[in-house]
């Protein structure tokens, strides 16, 4: 290995990035062998850049000398998409007031549905979702959502990859999928039921940016024994995906992720993603 790394031209921020992306896939904490082995560094290198990362606060020690993210990243990704959530709180509030449901609201970071606010409800509903997590779009009511109003080519690239089954009732067939997107992009909404979390049902509509495409998508998840019938809350949901539209205004939800350069890139992070492992948990 050239300078220590697995790539030989990778630079020392990339080393870096690699360490931290060892705990996208899981955020259990890691020994230095342990991101050693993960991220092809050499084993001198990666104890000299932990320090530097713990001396910064990205990670920190556990009572075992294990590593984990640190406080101060924590801090640090707290503005991510800081508008966007400072905005739709507040609505998020007002459409539990309305539906004492737990809401949610989700953006597509490449493959996958990635959530950056919630607001729960006092039901108890299986819960396979948290603010920051990430579930694959093609089993998740936001996802759909998001994935249907999509461009084509973005569509065909993900459903072309080997589609992961969260629970025996995922929905995995791409033909049968590209059939389910096409009536979600027709009728507006998206509904699923036990394809992430066997108990939970969910249904979710689109949030439009200003010029036209698909920005983020609004979900309300239930327990899937009282889901029949999700569709009365579609009043309330479009309002009020139709106010963070206009609250939103000219800031781009798009500006909370970044996009993909093309299906080349988008096709290889997906397999990446697969091969890698789940990562921390999503919602529905």
């Amino acid at each position: 290995m050239a300078g220590g790394v697995s790539s030989p031209g990778q630079t020392v921020a990339g080393r870096m990035l690699s360490i931290l992306a060892v705990f996208e896939q899981s955020l259990s904490p890691r020994s230095l062998t342990e991101i050693s082995q993960e991220t092809g560094l050499a084993l001198s290198t990666t104890h000299r850049l932990l320090a530097e990362l713990e001396d910064w606060g990205a990670l920190q020690r556990d009572d075992n000398g294990r590593y984990q993210i640190g406080l101060r990243l924590w801090e640090l990704g707290q503005h991510a998409g800081r508008q966007v959530r400072d905005i739709a709180r507040p609505l998020l509030q007002d459409l539990y007031s309305l539906t004492q449901e737990t809401v949610h609201i989700a953006v597509r970071e490449r493959t996958e549905a990635l959530y950056i606010d919630r607001v729960y409800g006092s039901r108890r509903v299986p819960q396979a979702s948290r603010v920051g997590g990430r579930l694959p779009l093609h089993a998740t009511a936001v996802g759909k959502v998001l994935l249907a109003h999509e461009e084509s080519w973005l569509r065909e690239a993900v459903l072309a990859q080997p589609l992961e089954s969260r629970t025996p009732k995922t929905h995995v067939d791409p033909d049968a999928l590209r059939i389910e997107l096409d009536v979600i992009r027709a009728r507006g909404y998206a509904l699923t039921a036990d394809e992430v979390r066997l108990g939970s049902a969910s249904i979710a509509v689109p949030i439009f940016q200003r010029d036209g495409g698909i920005g983020a998508a609004l979900g309300l998840v239930t327990a899937a024994d009282t889901a029949e019938g999700l569709e009365r809350h579609l009043p309330a949901m479009r309002g009020i995906a139709h106010r963070i539209e206009r609250s939103v205004g000219g800031f781009s939800l798009r500006a909370v992720r970044p996009e993909p350069r093309g299906p080349e890139h988008l096709i290889s992070t997906q397999r990446k993603s697969a091969t890698g492992g789940a990562k921390g948990g999503g919602g529905m």
